[in-house]
């Protein structure tokens, strides 16, 4: 078992929280003393605190530049194509 105070700011992980619970990708954005400010990419973008200590169950990987910027053309391309359609 792992838990929040793992992970390091600036950095995207994938990240299982419990063992039936899908994999979700994360961004670290700030770290203080007790917690950890986090984006969650879902069907929309959701930030949260976390304490230090809350258990995940499985950190399966911290995503490298090349993966994290696959994954943001994927992410934005309907917001691209939307913002063309309007034009």
């Amino acid at each position: 078992m792992y838990s929040y105070e793992l992970l390091e700011p600036g950095c995207y992980y994938l990240i299982q929280e419990k063992e039936t619970s899908p994999i979700t990708l994360i961004k670290v954005s700030v770290v203080s003393d007790h917690c950890v400010y986090l984006s969650r990419f879902e069907e929309t973008e959701a930030m949260e605190w976390k304490r230090k200590g809350d258990p995940i169950k499985d950190i399966i990987e911290c995503l490298d530049d090349k993966a994290i910027a696959a994954w943001e053309a994927e992410y934005n391309k309907d917001l691209y194509n939307y913002e063309e359609d309007e034009e």
